[in-house]
């Protein structure tokens, strides 16, 4: 017979030269053969005296489930039940119940890291006797990487250029920009204040006209087609043009609308000049040299933090390909729906159905599978290097890494310790603990012993320098942001 018990991981990894062995656990005595296609063979006896144990708990199952007279349901005593239903009930009973508890002990004592559901057979003790059972399961595979260490990864510079430093100086002078009025064409970045109509089959729609309507040329804040109109207009000038409505519009998305505007006036922003009084004025810094400095600090700070996290995930991708077997369906499978579910959950949380997500996106469901499948394959292939290289590193993982680790998680969940260790005991996952401490570890050593190189082939140093002490607070400067600010939004800064 065959049951879905013993599907996913159980703590330890089978050798790679594994051979023949013998263990016993509870009276159980099993021998562990290995097979080709990546399987083993687990042959299990049950001792007569351990099984007539599981065969008392079948019969006090069964009492629960039949009516004898004069017992009150569960309390009939096994010969009675043994008498009125026959003893194969019971062992039946003991059989379907009991060979998974057998199974998972089998595995877990003989440390077989199994990564599928068993095909169980029982070859005696049908009727009577010592019960003897088969169990023919597929293994995770265990690899021997060669070349890992020093693997080279090429990442874009981090190096950053004054241009970058100008760009963010330019945001934050935005930031204080004012408006004069200017006679010129408008251009990308003018400002147009207009009366704006708009119209469908002749009606004016609310929601599509304005009056004293400010925009930045170019902006793309409106329409794209309205950027375009005003290009090289001035004050004075009347415009129709029509246009279809993005998908932003909501229920008007795809109407066709005639749009006639007129612009009333048009303004400049102008910038303040990038001198020590604008450094004092936008930030802590006395001197325009000084903010520079610091904003070149920190986008340097952040380049090497985003290369860090770019090599890491390259180290890893690289490492993957020198796994040279075909990653285990089950594995990708139980990857592809953990992809899945974790997606669910995300969409979910927006009160996005799958249906709506891939409508708006235009995906089909194989481009998805596809995609989990993918993702799912290469993920199998980075943890087989992971523990490979845990293998031939002889990467071990302290009681106290372990304990440290089980504080962080009892503060993050909320709960005690000593609850959260007990749970995951319970569970069979505490070593799951200790073999994700031992990846980090092994991602640890793979980054420090990459080669990361630029573009050109040139080496690079990643390393983070610290930070220079500072009594004031540092400037509001975002080096991730380069959006200009809009001095439409701020009317104090509008020079009329």
């Amino acid at each position: 017979m065959t049951g879905p018990w013993g599907d996913g991981e159980v703590a330890g990894i089978i050798a790679a030269s594994m051979a023949t062995n013998t263990a016993t656990n509870h009276g159980l005595a099993t021998t562990v053969e290995e097979l080709e296609d990546n399987r083993v063979k687990l042959s299990i006896t049950v001792p007569d005296a351990e099984f007539d144990k599981a065969i008392t708990t079948a019969f006090r199952k069964i009492a629960q489930e039949v009516r004898i007279p004069g017992f009150r349901p569960g309390k009939a005593p096994r010969r009675l039940l043994e008498s009125r239903l026959g003893a194969a009930v019971g062992r039946e009973q003991a059989l379907r119940d009991a060979l998974p508890d057998y199974y998972a002990d089998a595995v877990i004592s003989n440390k077989v890291d199994v990564i599928a559901a068993p095909e169980i057979e029982i070859t005696a003790g049908h009727d009577r006797g010592d019960v003897e059972f088969t169990a023919v399961v597929e293994v995770r595979p265990v690899v021997h990487l060669v070349g890992y260490e020093g693997v080279q990864v090429t990442i874009p510079d981090p190096t950053v250029a004054e241009a970058d430093v100008d760009s963010q100086v330019d945001a934050l002078r935005g930031r204080f920009a004012e408006l004069e009025d200017s006679e010129h064409p408008l251009i990308d970045g003018n400002f147009a204040v207009v009366d704006l109509t708009g119209t469908i089959d002749g009606e004016e729609v609310d929601g599509l006209s304005a009056s004293d309507f400010m925009i930045e040329v170019g902006s793309g804040s409106v329409l794209d087609e309205l950027d375009v109109a005003l290009r090289g207009k001035k004050t004075g000038d009347i415009v129709e043009f029509t246009a279809e409505l993005p998908e932003r519009f909501g229920d008007r998305a795809g109407s066709t609308v005639g749009f006639r505007f007129l612009v009333k006036d048009m303004k400049n922003r102008v910038l303040p000049e990038p001198d020590d009084e604008f450094a004092q004025n936008a930030s802590e810094f006395d001197t325009i040299e000084a903010l520079r400095a610091d904003v070149r600090r920190r986008i340097d700070t952040m380049r090497r933090v985003q290369a860090q996290m770019a090599v890491r995930e390259k180290v890893l991708e690289a490492v993957s390909d020198l796994v040279e077997i075909e990653p285990p369906e089950p594995l990708v499978n139980q990857e592809m729906q953990a992809r899945l579910e974790d997606m669910a959950r995300r969409l979910q949380q927006q009160g996005v159905s799958f249906e709506q997500y891939m409508t708006a996106t235009g995906t089909e469901p194989e481009q998805i599978t596809n995609d989990l499948r993918g993702a799912g394959e290469r993920a199998v292939k980075i943890d087989l290097a992971l523990r490979a290289v845990v293998v031939q590193e002889a990467i071990e993982v302290s009681d106290d890494e372990v304990d440290d680790e089980l504080h962080r998680l009892a503060e993050r969940l909320g709960r005690k310790v000593a609850e959260v260790r007990r749970n995951l005991e319970r569970g069979g996952r505490l070593e799951a603990v200790r073999s994700d401490l031992a990846h980090g570890k092994a991602v640890a050593f793979l980054v420090d012993h990459a080669s990361v190189v630029n573009e050109e082939g040139v080496e690079l140093d990643l390393t983070i320098p610290e930070a220079p002490s500072a009594d004031t607070d540092p400037p509001d400067v975002d080096p991730t942001d380069d959006q200009s600010h809009d001095p439409s939004d701020d009317p104090a800064t509008t020079t009329e």
